[in-house]
């Protein structure tokens, strides 16, 4: 079994939030027309000026589209 990476964006400012959600639905667009292994999105908002949205990877697929979508940073996800 690979292992998943979420790669993550970083949005900041009073539309953090909003942008984050956004995101998520291109994310998601992402994902259909790439026939990718996982369906695994979201988005988190930590602070009223600081959000997140993230998409989950298998391993192999990672640089494919790391390099397709430029996140901000990434990190090993495990289920819970």
């Amino acid at each position: 079994m690979s292992k998943k990476i979420k790669l993550i964006w970083d949005f900041k400012g009073p539309a953090a939030l909003k942008t984050a959600e956004h995101h998520e639905k291109h994310l998601k667009e992402f994902i259909s027309l790439e026939k990718l292994d996982l369906n695994i999105t979201g988005y988190k908002e930590y602070t009223e000026m600081h959000s997140i949205a993230y998409l989950v990877v298998n391993e192999p697929e990672m640089i494919s589209v790391r390099d397709a979508l430029k996140p901000h940073r990434g990190e090993l996800y495990e289920d819970l």
